[in-house]
């Protein structure tokens, strides 16, 4: 799908807090769904806050992996040579998801990405509502000098070592979700 395509059935973006909920992040070869692949797609399924659940796994892209891209995440050619097609891991992170809100941060990034490859590869529709950590961080934290995820971590003083894989990316954005939600809702 290319830049501007209307996604009639996504999820509705919320502005709350759930207890349960599935945590996701990607990594990508690219920026924008139409002419870039997901490289690898995580998710922590949370039950009552706390972790119950994960899955991980890299994508085999269908064009190889700049080096921009493998210098940024670690993920290189070699690394993704014997991993799932698209088809294949899509579907699997699609059941693995249910229909669980999800949490990331600029999530709507990820969730255009997945709902997109699902559609285009599996015929599925991605309709999970959403919380985007960003949103939440702007809000809470607006003296802050920017609101990417290794800020609003380094300003909680949570450990980012490893970001940029998207299992990690994923622990960090949820210890920044429950510290954004003690922060603005006491719990």
């Amino acid at each position: 799908m290319a830049c501007g395509t209307v996604r009639l059935y996504k999820g509705k973006s919320l502005c709350s807090f759930p207890s349960d909920y599935t945590v996701i992040d990607i990594e990508t070869t690219g920026l924008y769904t139409g002419e870039s692949e997901i490289i690898e797609v995580s998710a922590i399924k949370c039950r009552d806050n706390e972790t119950v659940d994960t899955f991980s796994t890299l994508i085999h892209p269908q064009f190889p992996i700049s080096s921009f891209i493998t210098d940024l995440t670690g993920i290189s050619n070699e690394l993704v040579k014997d991993a799932p097609h698209a088809e294949e891991a899509l579907a699997r992170f699609y059941d693995f998801a249910g229909k669980d809100i999800l949490v990331g941060h600029n999530v709507n990034f990820d969730v255009n990405f997945l709902y997109d490859g699902l559609m285009r590869y599996n015929s599925l529709i991605l309709d999970n509502s959403f919380v985007d950590v960003l949103r939440l961080a702007r809000k809470a934290l607006p003296f802050l000098p920017n609101h990417r995820q290794m800020t609003v971590a380094a300003y909680y003083g949570i450990e980012t070592s490893g970001s940029h894989r998207a299992l990690r990316d994923c622990e960090i954005c949820n210890k920044n979700y429950l510290q954004l939600k003690r922060q603005l809702c006491g719990k």
